[in-house]
């Protein structure tokens, strides 16, 4: 009912995340991590943290690869292909 401000069940917090976000977030964890000087617990709070806006990026890079490629081939259907640019680069 609420639309859209579930932000700590299920996929709440991950889906609220812009991919930059995510990403700025993600370096921000790794260099804890990496800097070191945190317990065991807040270090693998860190790491599972890490891992869900990893999830988050991969997320929004393989929706903007599904994007480009839908583009692409409607581009091609419509065009008929004409440029040849396939062959070129390959």
């Amino acid at each position: 009912m609420a639309s859209g401000t579930g932000t700590e069940a299920g996929a709440g917090p991950e889906a609220a995340l812009g991919y930059e976000q995510a990403r700025d977030e993600l370096i921000e964890v790794v260099r804890r991590l990496e800097q070191g000087g945190t317990t065991l617990e807040e270090s693998l709070a860190l790491w599972e943290r890490g891992e869900e806006l990893a999830k988050v990026c991969r997320h929004w890079l393989e929706g903007a690869r599904a994007r480009l490629d839908a583009s692409l081939a409607a581009e091609r259907a419509a065009g008929g292909g004409a440029d040849g640019d396939a062959d070129d680069e390959a």
